[in-house]
């Protein structure tokens, strides 16, 4: 087991956290949040008489990526924690697949009833999840569907930002450490339009493709006949260019999108957020 000390007083209160948590659940899905609260859990939780008083539990659906899925059992494989896949079945309710601002909310409802039906029945007292202090600002209703679920936040709890997650995780020689964020395929689809399998299949070829191109941070939104590409700053110059345009062109057209389009504004996270009225955030967030 890795042993690699973590200096910080924030490190240490999510140590003292985590091991008045008893027997835990990890919700895992193998982005550096969820990662480095697991790689922390096992080490904290994890007694060479008693066995692992924690698990990471991962849930695999139409809107998980096949290579995120890989990378992340790769991962806990990597560092020894111990890992359990489980089914969900999100798309089978009208409520998430119709793909409104409370998509989010559903698709963690049933992540986390899920998860609380795998805690029952393998003797786990809690469930936490990779909430970290810079995620409270932003529109996520994931988070009331946690807090229904009385799912613990002990990364939020130490007050741990993404920053310094990643930092800690940085000093653990944790690979993770600088791992692009990415969301569920189900984000890139513009609010209204309905989450089906093969408009989830679509995006995650087109992010394939992007990544076999050389691009390290992107989205590929889906506006029905329209797909509008988001690559890092760092990257444009690299995309913007004939060669280049030619290649999105091949590639996104092939998939059954009729318009390619490159944003300028670059990558952002939960851009497709401002297409949503100011009085339907703030209405839904209260």
């Amino acid at each position: 087991m890795d042993t690699q000390p973590l200096h910080s007083s924030k490190a240490e209160s999510l140590r003292c956290i985590l091991a008045g948590c008893g027997r835990l659940i990890v919700a895992y899905s193998g982005g550096i949040d969820s990662a480095f609260l697991a790689w922390v859990a096992h080490q904290v939780l994890s007694d060479k008489a008693l066995g692992d008083k924690m698990r990471a539990v991962i849930a695999d659906s139409a809107s998980l990526a096949r290579k995120h899925l890989e990378d992340a059992l790769a991962f806990a494989r990597e560092r020894g924690i111990p890992v359990d896949v489980v089914e969900t079945r999100e798309l089978e309710n009208p409520a998430y697949t119709r793909n409104d601002a409370m998509r989010c909310f559903h698709c963690k409802d049933e992540l986390f009833s899920v998860l609380e039906r795998y805690r029952k029945q393998n003797g786990f007292d809690a469930i936490a999840y990779g909430l970290n202090a810079d995620d409270e600002g932003d529109f996520r209703p994931g988070q009331q569907a946690a807090r229904q679920h009385h799912v613990l936040a002990p990364l939020l709890e130490a007050g741990l930002s993404k920053a310094e997650i990643r930092e800690l995780a940085r000093q653990a020689d944790l690979r993770v450490w600088d791992k692009p964020a990415s969301a569920c395929l189900s984000s890139r689809l513009e609010y209204g339009r309905a989450v089906t399998p093969e408009a989830l299949s679509m995006i995650e070829r087109g992010e394939n493709a992007l990544r076999a191109l050389g691009f390290r941070q992107f989205r590929v939104r889906h506006h029905g006949e329209i797909v509008r590409l988001e690559i890092a700053c760092e990257e444009l110059p690299r995309a913007l260019t004939p060669e280049m345009a030619r290649e999105f062109t091949v590639v996104f057209k092939s998939l059954g999108f009729k318009f390619v389009t490159l944003d300028l504004e670059g990558f952002r996270s939960g851009s497709m957020n401002q297409l949503l009225p100011a009085e339907e955030l703030r209405r839904r967030s209260a």
